[in-house]
Formats: structure tokens, sequence, C-alpha cells
């Protein structure tokens, strides 16, 4: 089925996506998962609460014990999840995608992933077949419950006194909004804080430069220490600098590791990482240790090596402390704490950076469309860059490859979903990044 992905269930509403799905996959659930008690939550779409409803009464004719969080972030349905001990959850959200998709992620007890290979394969199977469970002799009961003011108690154990921080929060009309003016009360600028799902000011994916404008418009014209922005449920947050400049994602890896670790800590971070944020780490004592794309990938291996925190050049972090899960919100006071202690010490926003993000030159990720046999393709581009560049002093193949040089790497995948190629490289030189993308660009195109 077309909505079924690699980590959750998402696609366009009223095709992909439609009432009649969400009631079969809460039919589904609490068997599959063994689950008697199922916490629900929603982000602020127009759908949602359609969804909502289908999904709710699906799960209950299962026989299983609803709770509702109503308008909620997924980072909170995460936490309460792992926090009150249910036995699975679903949030309704489509995350950082246009208004008009919708989506359910669904986690497993003590808030572990749920992804295609983890469990939504049988459902699928289960409802391409027409072999739903059988209804409960008992229906379960739907409540709906409240936890912001919980929740916000917890966050603030790790919200700094800012004193003289000047900085924006873009909540970009998502669900961030139902906590922002508490948790960020001392917000200079507050965008876009009260939920629509309509979306009326920007689109909801902060890694989107279009969706950024209006930050880094407030962050400049009101010479803000930096400005921050959430995509639609809040599980992902993206910074900008003082200079209104996008910060890489990945850069803020480091900075996390370092707030809330010691040396020997294992940290998490995907094959697309930059090589100057693994620098940063192995000099500071931290175990870097590298995983495939994807939030099951992540949370799996921080649990396995018990690592202090990880994240992702897509914007997601995650945190040990935080159930294994992500967080924007978490991500978001943390950050604000550290930038606040380093400009009592004088320092801005872009030069607590520098040390990780001056290092190389970075290509950013770049799509190469129409490639379609992408087996074919990433085998050739291995062998032609061992041609030109020599031979590798590190290669990993566990996600596509990524191809590590003295003063250079390079890294292709390919997706999940479409015929494309994700290329992404750092060079000390920027005519060498330049000869590493056109040489795989070329030998893609050829492809293709």
């Amino acid at each position: 089925m077309k909505a079924f992905k690699a980590y959750d269930i998402r696609g366009v509403f009223g095709t992909d996506i439609t009432p009649e799905l969400a009631y079969q996959v809460g039919r589904c659930l609490p068997t599959l998962l063994n689950a008697q008690t199922v916490l629900i939550g929603r982000d602020a779409r127009v759908s949602s609460l359609t969804l909502r409803d289908a999904l709710a009464h699906g799960l209950s004719e299962a026989g299983a014990k609803v709770n509702d969080l109503g308008l909620a972030t997924t980072p909170m349905v995460y936490f309460f999840t792992a926090e009150e001990h249910y036995g699975a959850s679903v949030m309704i959200t489509a995350s950082h995608n246009p208004k008009e998709y919708n989506g359910l992620k669904v986690s497993k007890a003590d808030a572990r992933p749920c992804g295609y290979d983890q469990g939504l394969k049988i459902i699928e199977e289960w409802i391409e077949d027409h072999k739903l469970p059988p209804k409960a002799k008992t229906p379960g009961t739907i409540q709906v419950i409240h936890r912001r003011p919980q929740y916000l108690t917890w966050l603030n154990q790790y919200q700094a006194q800012h004193g003289l921080l000047r900085y924006a929060v873009d909540c970009s009309d998502g669900s961030a909004g139902i906590l922002a003016p508490s948790l960020f009360a001392d917000a200079t600028v507050l965008l876009n804080s009260v939920p629509d799902g309509t979306f009326p000011h920007h689109g909801p994916n902060p890694l989107d430069a279009k969706s950024r404008e209006q930050l880094v418009k407030t962050v400049l014209e009101h010479h803000l220490d930096l400005g921050l922005i959430f995509d639609g449920d809040a599980d992902r947050v993206a910074f900008i600098d003082e200079l209104g400049r996008f910060v890489p994602p990945d850069a803020m890896i480091a900075l996390f590791a370092q707030y809330l670790g010691h040396q020997g800590d294992v940290v998490i971070h995907d094959v697309r990482t930059s090589r100057g944020v693994i620098e940063t780490l192995q000099e500071n004592g931290f175990v870097p240790f590298m995983v495939r794309v994807g939030a099951a990938f992540a949370k799996t291996a921080l649990r396995e090596k018990y690592g202090i925190c990880g994240g992702e050049v897509a914007g997601h972090y995650y945190f040990r402390n935080f159930h294994w899960c992500d967080s924007g919100e978490l991500a978001a006071c943390i950050a604000l704490d550290l930038i606040a202690e380093a400009k009592k010490k004088g320092q801005t926003f872009s030069e607590l950076l520098a040390p990780i993000t001056s290092r190389y030159y970075a290509s950013g990720e770049v799509n190469v469309l129409n490639v379609q046999d992408r087996v074919k393709a990433i085998q050739c581009i291995e062998s032609a860059m061992i041609k030109q560049f020599g031979s590798p002093i590190h290669c990993i193949d566990f996600d596509g490859i990524r191809l590590d040089w003295e003063d250079a790497w390079f890294g292709v995948r390919a997706s999940n979903t479409e015929p494309i190629l994700r290329l992404a490289g750092e060079a000390r030189d920027p005519k060498k990044l330049e000869q590493l993308i056109n040489l795989a660009k070329c030998v893609a195109t050829n492809n293709i």
C-alpha cells in the first residue's frame, strides 16, 4: 500500500491516508503489539481530528483503553508513552510535509520505534488480505487526558535563565505553538505560534530555505543572537545564527554532547554527518557511532550503545534522558542554555560553531533525479571515485556508500521511495569538493 513507509504511515489525505485506513490500523495495533493501553495525539492539520476519530474507534473496537492527548507534539507522545507505560502510541501527523498530507507515527511500549520492518508490514498485509483481528467482546474506552503542565515542568529543568540572550522562535503554525508561549516566555520575538494546519505563513519544513526566510529577516532586523524554527510536529528544530545563516543541523550534535556528556560517552550520528563534527567529538573524548539514516536506526543504536545523545542532518536530535527519543523542544532548550553561556563569555553563536563548521567545505545534499537502477549507479560511482581519487582510508556500505580520504569524503544514498540518488561530500579544498560532486553527477546521469 502506498501509505506504508519505512518509518511510518504517511501520504495525501483522502487518497493515500483515509479515515478507513486509520480505523483499520486501530483495529490491528492492539493485537500486533499486545497493547491493552494506547496513547494518541494529533497535530494541527485540518484532517487530523477526522483521523483521530477513526483511529480511536478502531482501537476501542479492538478492546484497547485509549488515552487522547489531543493537540500535541510528537515528542510529547513519545515522552508519555514511556513515562506512563503505555503498550503503544500513535501520533497523527505528517511532520514537515505540506498541508494536504497526514500520517500515523506508531511507537511500541517504552516509545520504541515501530516502522515497516518492526510491524507496519504485518498491518499492511492484514489490511490487504482483509484479515483484521476480530473485534473485542467488550470495547475499550476513549478518554481525553491533559499533560501539558507536566511536560513543561519536565522541560523547564533544561531551561536556563537566559539573561541578555535575545532570540526568536518560529513555530511554523505547527503544534510547537501549544508550548512555546510558556517554554520560551523570554523570547524576543515569537512567530507563528497559533497552530493552524493550513500553514498560512510558510511550509512546516525547516530545511526548506523559503520556510526560514521570515525567521532570518527577524533575526537580522532585531539584531538577535539566534533564531530557532520547528517543523509541523516539533520533533525537529533548526537554528539560525546571529548573522542570519542556517546552522548545519549536525554541527549541533557536538555541542549537545559537550553539554550533556562526559568523555567516553557514545554519540550517535548518521552517514551524512560532517567530518568536522566527528573530529570534534573525538577530540573531546566522545565515541562517535555512525548509523543508517532514519529515526528507527538512531533510536535503536542509542539504546544499544547506551549513548548520551545523537542527531541527524535532517534536524532530529535524540537524547538518552528523553527515553532515547527525539525532541525538538528539548534540543531548543539545551541550545538556548549553551548559547547563553557562550554569550556570557563574549562569544557569539557563530563563533561557538566555528571550530566545528570551518574545517571543511561542504556540498550539502545534492539530488540526482530519475535514476532507475540506483544500485548499479552507486556501484559505478564507487568505482569511478576510487579510480580517480585513490583507495579511501575508510569505507561504509550499509546505507549507500561513504568513502573517506585524508582530506575529503563523499557519500551517496538511494531514496527509499523515489528514483533519486542523494549525494553529499566535504573537502578541505573547494576545488576537490567540486570534482567529487561533478564526477558522481556525471556517472549517475549516465545510469539514468
